[in-house]
């Protein structure tokens, strides 16, 4: 069945993708509580598992196994209002499963597939001020297509550890390839994640990823903490794990500057030919 419809396009909604082409960058764990900071400033948020894994999925204590996902939307068996479900801490959630994976195996039999969910969120403008879309762990596919397709913002996370910086610059690389196969335009940000300041590494490398992509990168940095890793085992965000710990501290701030910039992201010229094309030694 065709269950595409139009809709008004009113609205400022954000959609902000989560991307990186390794596993390990705490890309999930940026997605999520990121949400949840936005959530307890007041923001209504949903959060897009676009992961076969579901490991946002679960990482908000929900299991997709049962009812309708992001698959059977993708899919076009069920409307996006059917499958969004709520989660803790004020978000809702349009969960994953690993069914998403034939989405995939059948998107070349599709008419522009990489288009699905930037329709099916077009359902929802006017419910939701930011959309956090957790990609899975690679920036080519059409599951990235489709995010990169729909959103105003790619939020790039990059750990602060070996190899990291020359993993940010292939990865942007293929998303202005991506964005140059779709003829559209979008905002990159940088992130750091999993900072470690007791490492004299850790501390130069963030000196030169700031150096590198300047105003693209947020001036937060997500420092390593045990809470990061308890929270979504409990299917929590850090925030209502721990409301005094340094991480949700860092996402409090991390969701400060979101909201600050990612409005003029959404209207001015992009960042990411200001941030692309480089070579480093690092």
């Amino acid at each position: 069945m065709n269950l595409s419809r139009s809709h008004s396009s009113g609205g400022r909604m954000q959609i902000l993708t989560f991307v990186n082409q390794k596993g390990g960058c705490g890309k999930t764990t940026t997605a999520i509580n990121l949400a949840g900071a936005l959530a307890a400033r007041g923001e209504r948020v949903l959060v897009v598992d676009l992961d076969p894994q579901a490991h946002a999925t679960m990482g908000l204590g929900c299991d997709g196994s049962e009812g309708d996902t992001v698959a059977e939307v993708l899919l076009d068996e069920a409307y996006i209002e059917q499958a969004i479900r709520s989660a803790p801490g004020g978000l809702d959630l349009l969960p994953s499963k690993p069914r998403l994976n034939e989405f995939e195996e059948r998107s070349e039999r599709l008419i522009h597939p990489e288009q699905r969910l930037r329709i099916a969120l077009d359902a929802v403008r006017d419910r939701y001020d930011y959309v956090i879309v957790d990609c899975p762990p690679r920036t080519d596919g059409v599951l990235c297509a489709n995010a990169m397709y729909a959103c105003t913002t790619a939020l790039l996370v990059v750990e602060t550890g070996a190899f990291a910086l020359q993993g940010a610059l292939q990865a942007l690389k293929v998303l202005d390839e991506v964005g140059e196969n779709q003829g559209r335009d979008y905002a990159i940000r940088v992130v750091g994640t999993l900072f470690d300041r007791r490492t004299r590494f850790a501390r130069e490398l963030l000196v030169a990823l700031h150096g590198r992509f300047g105003e693209a990168m947020f001036d937060t940095v997500i420092r390593t903490s045990v809470r990061l890793r308890e929270a979504p085992a409990l299917g929590v965000t850090v925030n209502l794990l721990d409301p005094s710990c340094r991480a949700t501290a860092d996402f409090a701030a991390l969701a400060a500057e979101v909201v600050e910039v990612t409005a003029q992201d959404a209207e001015a010229s992009p960042l990411s030919a200001g941030v692309s094309g480089a070579t480093t030694d690092y």
